[in-house]
């Protein structure tokens, strides 16, 4: 259920396409995450401000946010990579793109992330945003790739960076099961804010989102 800010700014917002729609519908009966009203919004705002001609996302689940990410700027002639290692997730991400990405606009790597960036940036591969979804205990190993792959300009999005609310407790307060990820986190968070290469920013959006500007090569 939307809580009374979230009741209160679906009046101003764009509505979604239907078969967005129906995917986000499916989604929530299902207990797959995807992104947010919330994240959708500020990754909407970044896009249309940047206007990438390359975006990379890690995580792609069922394919909800890179088809977002398309919708966002449909006039404009960009491509989306996106990566997922999940069979379950990207067996599903594959036949929604057969669906609604008829002009072949994303690309999808079926590949741990760890792997994939580090080949895409041995590669030379560049993108003007890179929108960061994946396992949140990985966001620090991702990081310095992640900073290599975009050009000065170029804008890191990260999401759910609260995990739920666990990052902001004490360590002595969060179960034993939960640790190591609000020890990662939180290392993430002070790595992507101290980055001399980077201009970031901390939204309490949601669960959490951290844009972050490359300003230095």
């Amino acid at each position: 259920m939307l809580d009374r800010t979230e009741v209160f700014l679906e009046k101003y917002r764009t509505p979604l396409p239907t078969y967005l729609s129906e995917m986000s519908k499916h989604a929530q009966d299902h207990n797959i995450p995807i992104i947010t009203r919330g994240t959708g919004d500020v990754l909407r705002y970044i896009l249309r401000t940047v206007v990438p001609d390359e975006i990379l996302e890690i995580g792609t689940a069922i394919g909800f946010s890179a088809l977002f990410m398309k919708e966002c700027l449909p006039d404009e002639d960009v491509h989306i990579t996106t990566i997922e290692k999940i069979e379950a997730r990207y067996a599903q991400a594959e036949v929604n793109f057969s669906k609604y990405d008829k002009d072949n606009r994303i690309t999808l790597i079926k590949e741990d992330a760890g792997y994939a960036i580090n080949r895409l940036r041995d590669e030379g591969k560049r993108y003007k945003v890179v929108f960061l979804d994946a396992a949140k205990g990985q966001y620090i190993y991702f990081l310095p790739v992640l900073i290599d792959l975009m050009d000065v300009g170029g804008v890191l999005v990260t999401d759910n960076i609260f995990h739920n609310g666990v990052v902001m407790n004490s360590k002595y307060a969060v179960n034993q099961r939960d640790r190591t990820i609000h020890e990662r986190l939180r290392e993430f968070l002070a790595a992507v804010t101290g980055n001399e290469r980077l201009e970031s920013l901390i939204f309490p959006v949601d669960d959490g989102i951290v844009v972050s500007k490359k300003i230095k090569q």
